[in-house]
């Protein structure tokens, strides 16, 4: 595992950003922000269907963002869930926590195809962790 940067507790706060801003229930419950080698940050959110397999994820949202914008080299992902609640119902004005979550198998796939040695940020019981994607996905499947 790697250390925690400065600059992997932006990305963080980065994506917490966004699906706070823009949560909607049972259309948005996760956010994310990608970190290009240029040092640009691009967030968002993933798009909930009521058929699930048109959903996309907001890493997979996030990295095409990136693409059409002309980034194609990645440093960093992280992904954080908010819970299915409406922000208006938290109890005494108490903060909603969001978490980091680990990528889907689908979306450690997309990592790897478009940045084999893109970092991810874990959370964990001991606090942020970050790891590769390669590590997270070992013996990834390729064309030969």
């Amino acid at each position: 595992m790697m250390i925690i940067t400065t600059e992997d507790l932006e990305l963080i706060e980065a994506a917490k950003n966004v699906i706070s801003r823009l949560y909607q229930e049972g259309k948005h419950h996760v956010g994310a922000a990608v970190r290009t080698r240029s040092g640009k940050i691009f967030t968002a959110v993933h798009l909930e269907a009521y058929i699930g397999r048109v959903s996309v994820c907001a890493e997979a949202i996030a990295i095409g963002k990136a693409i059409s914008e002309g980034e194609h080299e990645f440093e960093t992902i992280v992904a954080v869930r908010h819970p299915e609640v409406d922000p208006n119902d938290a109890p005494n004005g108490a903060e909603i926590q969001l978490d980091v979550v680990s990528p889907c198998g689908i979306c450690r796939e997309l990592i790897s195809d478009y940045g084999k040695d893109t970092q991810v940020i874990l959370q964990g019981e001991e606090g942020y962790s970050k790891t590769t994607i390669g590590q997270l996905l070992p013996q990834k499947y390729t064309r030969t």
